[in-house]
């Protein structure tokens, strides 16, 4: 063996190793919400709790061929949560924090939902990295203005997308799952009797 090709061997490698170990970015926004409709709308005004840091926190799951999908849920589903909570009362509000009372206050927030997300991801193709399957779970913790728990309630999603669908929306599965949780929200705020 050349000296030559004893260093292609590790070289060639090295580059494998980090051509798997690369997360290829997705978004997984909804592709639609809840329709509002503004003569059933609760009177009261709602907030929920996204931070900088939330919207900044990177997720890498499975894809296909063995490869990685990266990409930033509580950015990208914060639509869903707020159009939910849109679809159901006359106001909705952004806090940084649930115990910021000063802000609760002064928009007068009847509840406070903080978010909690998990999301999993996956596909049995071996040549295509885009998944073809996508989960969602939403919980969302809900206290009163003064930061007492009240309830919760939970919203799941499962997106599925065949590799004819990607065409160049890589997280079709992802986003598919995301308008499900929107609606399934929706509803689950709509059924709590707390959340009236």
């Amino acid at each position: 063996m050349t000296i030559q090709n004893f260093w292609r061997i590790p070289l060639a490698a090295t580059l494998l190793s980090l051509l798997a170990a690369c997360a290829h970015p997705i978004g997984v926004s909804p592709l639609e919400t809840p329709v509002r409709n503004e003569a059933g709308l609760n009177p009261k005004k709602v907030a929920y709790v996204m931070t900088d840091d939330d919207r900044n926190k990177e997720v890498i799951t499975a894809g296909g061929g063995g490869d990685k999908v990266s990409y930033f849920p509580y950015r990208d589903l914060e639509k869903s949560i707020r159009d939910a909570l849109r679809a159901v009362y006359a106001d909705v509000f952004v806090v940084k924090s649930s115990s910021d009372r000063a802000a609760i206050q002064a928009y007068g927030a009847s509840y406070v939902f903080i978010p909690t997300i998990s999301t999993t991801s996956e596909s049995p193709s071996l040549f295509t990295w885009p998944p073809t399957k996508f989960g969602i779970d939403l919980t969302c913790q809900v206290n009163d203005a003064e930061g007492k728990a009240l309830t919760s309630v939970r919203a799941q999603g499962n997106g599925t997308a065949e590799f004819a669908e990607f065409k160049s929306d890589f997280g079709l599965a992802g986003r598919r799952a995301a308008t499900q949780v929107s609606e399934q929200l929706k509803q689950q705020v709509l059924t709590n009797a707390q959340l009236r």
